[in-house]
């Protein structure tokens, strides 16, 4: 059995290659069972998660990845989420190889976003807006800028010292990064505004946002977080990874259940992206992406790993 630790998953990774084996991975024959989530038991007052996400394709593999989600790991200093991933051969059932979740799903994740956005940001996008300062977030704005050249990249945070910390890192690679302590004024300039944070309620403010923009919703996955406000989904034209995984998550799963929004509203999938479907048809048009994590993406990750060093 093969063993990829970080630094492995992520030379074997390259932004567009990853992006590229994502969207070929929807010609595939297999099956991506929605998530399981499971309550914990609460540490230190804060409810965590179990997450189960398998995948597989017929003839080539089975992969599941386990998931930990523990929000009381921000007050010692540590990342929320936790993932180990194990890639099966498909006609024996054996373990072909283990690879470190974490870095897996933050590869996979900021892919993700920006494959969605190469149809939904308008071509001339170079003002980005990042929103969190947890291990994706630079992710986010790697992968973003992979696709564009970026003029700026503003980092917010709630607490501004991290902020400053992850923009930092990205100015000593060569982005133009820079710390902000004003959300709404960093978006009122966006073109595009990415969000991976474990909010609970929301923070962008879909009046902020300026004609034209596109925003991209990672970081809420359970019914109970959120990230974006109703004005947000209101304005926007709602684009989504799967309708499975999105209807779980609050920015949509709150205002499904409220009545106003429902899945007939939502414009389509990343799939349908993938195959050509138009996505932003108007300069002026605001569009939405939320990204819930969909387990046929990281079994796309994990294959591109693993058959590079085989």
């Amino acid at each position: 059995m093969q063993s990829f630790d970080a630094a492995a998953i992520v030379a074997a990774t390259p932004w567009t290659p990853l992006m590229d084996a994502i969207a070929a991975g929807f010609g595939h024959d297999g099956s991506s069972p929605d998530r399981h989530v499971h309550d914990l038991p609460p540490v230190d007052g804060a409810t965590g998660n179990l997450l189960l996400m398998p995948s597989w394709r017929a003839g080539t593999a089975i992969g599941v990845k386990v998931v930990t989600y523990l929000p009381s790991n921000a007050g010692r200093g540590l990342p929320s989420v936790h993932a180990g991933y194990l890639l099966f051969d498909a006609d024996t059932g054996a373990v072909r190889a283990s690879l470190d979740g974490d870095a897996l799903t933050t590869r996979r994740t900021a892919a993700i976003s920006a494959l969605a956005a190469r149809s939904l940001a308008r071509s001339d996008a170079r003002r980005l807006v990042v929103c969190g300062t947890g291990q994706l977030a630079p992710d986010l704005a790697r992968a973003h800028a992979a696709e564009r050249e970026m003029e700026h990249v503003a980092i917010w945070g709630r607490r501004h010292d991290a902020a400053i910390e992850t923009a930092a890192m990205l100015t000593a690679e060569g982005l133009p990064a820079e710390a902000v302590p004003d959300l709404a004024d960093a978006v009122a300039s966006a073109d595009i505004v990415s969000c991976a944070t474990g909010a609970t309620e929301p923070f962008l403010r879909g009046a902020w946002l300026p004609d034209g923009c596109h925003v991209d919703l990672v970081g809420a996955f359970a019914p109970a977080m959120r990230e974006s406000d109703d004005d947000v989904v209101r304005r926007a034209e709602v684009w989504v990874d799967t309708i499975g995984g999105a209807r779980l998550a609050g920015d949509l799963a709150q205002p499904i259940e409220a009545g106003w929004f429902g899945e007939v509203d939502v414009a389509g999938e990343l799939s349908d992206l993938v195959d050509g479907a138009p996505g932003r048809v108007a300069d002026d048009q605001i569009t939405m992406f939320k990204s819930a994590g969909f387990a046929g993406a990281d079994l796309s990750a994990a294959l591109l790993v693993a058959d590079g060093f085989s």
